[in-house]
């Protein structure tokens, strides 16, 4: 499985905070080395302060580096008794239940700033101060206290460009401490602010490509952790959205793993209301594995791949018994695995029952790995809960299945036709938009000349190019 372990991919858009879980992870599959993992874990923490933590890493690895962890251990004391004593002043202020409402309530950070200024005397370099400490925090490993002042800090700050480095570093404190709910606004305050920058250093195209980069990665620690409804749900919608979608295809298509595993797992979730269909996430997903499989491909993406683009049902069943060991030992989606395969057998029986109109239990018991009592009791609640809109009779003196498909009435025809158009409609005004190039370009005739350059958000005219293709397909 060491060949389809994403760990080093996934590590460069990570905090090393966030990195430290995936790491303890591979030393409990062993799939590579352990002295290995020793040395890879100690590189990763030897520049946080973490003293104690660096120190048992030190002698696990056997590294023969030669470090004075007494006087390390004195210097981030010394240090955190510093930032300490400046942000003292605005901690006495947090820790006042009554001026924290009265800050909170204000919409208007600037007479915020009035307030601490006129009745506490708090500049903004104390205010700034509080977030040094609590970035210290962070590095410290405390990462409750530092998701708090960073808290507090938001609201307080007017710096744009401060306040989405403590969005980052709360984030990634929230994940830490496992407060998922917390985390999810993160994500969306964080998604708010690089989707509309104002001025800040994002506004640049390259610094949104790697910060919706940095987002996608982080964000799977949320969306796993909230369950296969509203997780793997949010990853989907998210994931999906036009801006983010090219930012898979441009810079991390190994992403695409999470995408299918997703699709995958969430099958037969209840979904959340205003949201598309699983049976539309499966299709769309499809032409994107195939578009993408030059950049990257695995046996989860090509599992999908099989069974929708290519219909190979043997090839998908010996797919799937690799692609099972790959989700168990994924960081990631190992709490999944049972779901995984179970959702990916319903996918192959669907596609069975579609091609088929009469079908040899025992042969489809043996696609899907089961035995033919097994396999009965498999088709029975497959036809009761599936939405293939077929009818089915078991004839058991010769162990097969008999189905019949009702024909489609013209108005059934034309919904299903016209089902994603909403949404095709939209990636097409995307790509209008960033290859339009202006009104006043359009006035002066200058639109056909200069569409094809683009300047959309992190490369948006190559997912106008895909909806377009789609639309013409």
């Amino acid at each position: 499985m060491a060949e389809y372990d994403l760990t080093q991919k996934l590590i460069p858009h990570l905090d090393r905070h966030l990195a430290i879980p995936l790491l303890n992870h591979l030393t409990d599959v062993a799939i590579f080395p352990a002295d290995q993992l020793a040395k890879a874990q100690y590189d990763l923490v030897k520049g946080t302060n973490m003293v104690d933590y660096v120190e048992s890493l030190h002698e696990q690895s056997g590294s023969g580096e030669s470090r004075d962890f007494a006087k390390l251990r004195e210097e981030a004391t010394a240090r955190y008794q510093e930032l300490q004593e400046k942000a003292q002043p605005v901690m006495k202020v947090i820790e006042d239940p009554d001026a924290v409402a009265k800050l909170r309530s204000g919409v208007d950070k600037d007479k915020n700033l009035d307030l601490l200024k006129s009745e506490y005397n708090i500049d903004i370099d104390q205010i700034n101060a509080l977030y040094h400490f609590g970035q210290y925090q962070y590095t410290l490993g405390a990462y409750a206290p530092a998701a708090n002042f960073l808290y507090h800090f938001l609201i307080f700050s007017p710096s744009l460009d401060l306040n989405i480095s403590a969005h980052w570093g709360k984030l990634s404190s929230n994940i830490l401490t496992g407060e998922w709910d917390a985390a999810l606004t993160e994500i969306k305050d964080l998604r708010d602010a690089i989707d509309n920058p104002h001025g800040t250093s994002m506004a640049k195209p390259l610094a949104q490509l790697q910060a919706r980069t940095w987002l996608l990665h982080w964000s799977l620690f949320v969306f796993f952790n909230l369950g296969e409804g509203q997780g793997c749900q949010g990853l989907l919608d998210m994931f999906l959205s036009p801006a983010y979608l090219n930012t898979i295809q441009t810079s991390c298509p190994h992403l695409l793993r999470y995408l299918v595993a997703a699709a995958v797992i969430s099958r037969r979730a209840p979904k959340p209301a205003g949201t598309r269909g699983n049976r539309d996430h499966v299709k769309e997903l499809t032409k994107i594995v195939q578009m993408e499989e030059y950049q990257y491909s695995d046996p989860i993406t090509g599992f999908l791949k099989d069974l929708f683009a290519d219909f190979d049902l043997n090839q998908a069943q010996q797919r799937l018994t690799v692609a099972e060991s790959v989700v168990r030992s994924d960081f990631f989606l190992s709490g999944f695995a049972d779901e995984f395969v179970e959702n990916a057998r319903w996918l192959i029986s669907e596609v069975f029952c579609r091609i088929h109109r009469r079908i040899d239990i025992g042969q489809l018991s043996k696609t899907l790995n089961l035995s033919n009592e097994e396999g009965e009791k498999w088709i029975v609640n497959l036809i009761r809960d599936s939405r293939m809109g077929v009818e089915a009779k078991i004839d058991l003196k010769e162990n097969m299945l008999h189905i019949t498909r009702p024909h489609a009435t013209p108005t059934a025809t034309l919904i299903e036709t016209t089902r994603g158009l909403a949404f095709r409609s939209q990636a097409i005004q995307f790509a209008m938009q960033s290859t339009g190039g202006g009104g006043e370009r359009a006035e002066r005739g200058e639109r056909g000349e200069r569409g094809g350059r683009g300047g959309g958000r992190g490369g948006r005219p190559r997912a106008g190019a895909s909806a377009r293709e789609e639309v013409a397909a």
